[in-house]
């Protein structure tokens, strides 16, 4: 088993539930409607709750540091999350389009996860799938809703989906040693992984009669896997970081 590649499928997949985590969690109290605000704040918790249990997995199979100082004590350079997560929350119509769009890769990714050949994650995969499916089950029933209301409604959706379709490629950004996580059968890589998250997003668009985006950059938005982010990193790590930073030894 090849623990470099290993470990940095876990922190990439950490990192992004911890990011797009504290992003959503900035639609709590302004939400466009209550029902709106309550479910991005529970979603929000959820993936932080993913980022940790994944952090762990680290720390006690790897070696690594506790949950909370890998999150809270690391420099930008170091974190493994992609672009897609980096941005800030925007108008309702990204979040929304955003967390379509990550949650069902993230969906795709457990999915494939919940047959892996190490077993924590496949054991945390089989739990997280659930909870992710209602996820995916709220995204689609708003991009639905909205993408079948009024003319302004469906145009903003279609401009947001534009505007985020090049950046969700950047999930599916491969690591260094791919080959060995789907030679050992702990993941089957993201090429597929990206394969079957493309059927599923055509499908949905058609359906709500949307269009796919075209003539897309694949490359424009990757980097962050290794360790270059956007311009708008930085700036929330420091607000996430700040009570960590005044005492990283306290109990709280």
């Amino acid at each position: 088993m090849n623990n470099t590649a290993l470990k940095e499928l876990i922190l990439k997949m950490a990192d992004d539930a911890l990011i797009i985590g504290h992003r959503n969690s900035e639609w709590t109290g302004i939400g466009p409607v209550l029902e709106e605000d309550i479910a991005f704040s529970s979603m929000s918790q959820d993936k932080i709750g993913h980022a940790w249990a994944l952090y762990n997995i680290l720390n006690e199979h790897f070696g690594e540091k506790d949950a909370d100082t890998t999150a809270f004590n690391r420099e930008e350079k170091l974190f493994t999350c992609c672009h897609l997560v980096e941005y800030p929350i925007g108008e309702y119509d990204f979040s929304l389009v955003r967390h379509f769009l990550m949650d069902k890769a993230e969906y795709h990714r457990y999915d494939m996860l919940t047959n892996s050949s190490f077993m924590p994650l496949q054991n945390l995969a089989k739990k997280v799938k659930g909870e992710i499916k209602y996820h995916v089950m709220h995204a689609e029933t708003w991009i639905e809703k909205l993408a079948n209301g009024n003319e302004e409604s469906k145009a903003r959706v279609q401009s947001a989906l534009n505007y985020a379709y090049p950046l969700a490629l950047s999930l599916f950004e491969k690591g260094t040693d791919e080959v060995a996580l789907i030679s050992d059968n702990i993941f089957a890589g993201e090429e597929a992984l990206q394969k079957a998250w493309e059927a599923d997003i055509k499908t949905c668009v058609e359906k709500y009669g949307l269009k796919m985006p075209e003539n897309i950059d694949a490359t424009k938005f990757m980097g962050g896997r290794k360790g270059f982010h956007t311009e708008f990193l930085a700036p929330l790590l420091k607000e996430m970081q700040e009570v960590f930073a005044i005492d990283p030894s306290a109990e709280w």
